[in-house]
């Protein structure tokens, strides 16, 4: 059943990197600076209230932390604000995802 959930997930992340989605990195400044994805905003997930209008509502978002918490949350709150989302839980997701 997990599977399920997962696949669907993964479908939906390269769906939206194909539509030239945000790739939005809500772990701390440190962590950012010590290794992220190319390409993508650091908006600390403790920061995203104030930040998502920096976000573009028309197009898809992935937001990615270390481990999936953070994300989580970040993610609940744009959807809820009206942006397309998807979390892509830990950062070894999204670079999967860009190496196929």
């Amino acid at each position: 059943m997990f599977g399920l959930f997962k696949s669907k997930k993964n479908e939906t992340i390269k769906k939206y990197l194909e539509e030239g989605a945000q790739l939005v990195d809500v772990r701390s400044a440190s962590e950012f600076n010590n290794g992220h994805i190319e390409g993508s905003h650091n908006i600390p997930f403790q920061t995203i209230d104030q930040k998502m209008k920096e976000l573009d509502k028309n197009k898809p978002v992935i937001v990615y932390c270390a481990m999936g918490g953070r994300s989580n949350v970040a993610a609940s709150k744009l959807k809820s604000n009206g942006f397309k989302v998807v979390n892509a839980m830990g950062i070894g997701t999204v670079k999967k995802h860009l190496k196929s």
